[in-house]
């Protein structure tokens, strides 16, 4: 998440610079002078910083909001039963990955909870 908001944030500021420096902002001798440039580049990446945060924040709850809304539809009916045809062949897409080992590799197993038995349907715990 870092990632995306610091590559946001640096392109923004990057582009500010381009901008200004075209508009003339440089030239000493120019109308449209600014004495010191570090100010509006710098406002201009705490905005887009608090502004990228933000969207970047709800796409992620949307995101688990929608892979806990389908852990839960397969615990309780056994297979998806619920949602669109299209995210439901993703999902399928992703649990033959598991066993493709030739173009994805090894999954990696184990981990903190990996004895725990979270959901009563083992294709959902299959899943983690």
């Amino acid at each position: 998440m870092f990632m995306g908001k610091a590559a946001i944030t640096g392109g923004n500021m990057v582009s500010c610079y381009y901008v200004m420096k075209k508009n003339g902002n440089f030239d000493t001798t120019g109308e449209n002078h600014v004495e010191n440039i570090y100010y509006p580049i710098a406002f201009v990446g705490v905005i887009t910083y608090l502004t990228a945060s933000i969207f970047l924040n709800m796409f992620d709850t949307a995101v688990l909001s929608l892979l806990t809304c389908l852990a839960i539809d397969i615990d309780s009916n056994g297979e998806p039963k619920y949602g669109p045809p299209t995210f439901h062949d993703k999902k399928s897409k992703i649990e033959g990955a598991d066993k493709d080992t030739d173009t994805y590799g090894e999954m990696m197993e184990g981990g903190e909870h990996s004895g725990e038995k979270l959901f009563k349907n083992a294709k959902v715990q299959a899943l983690l």
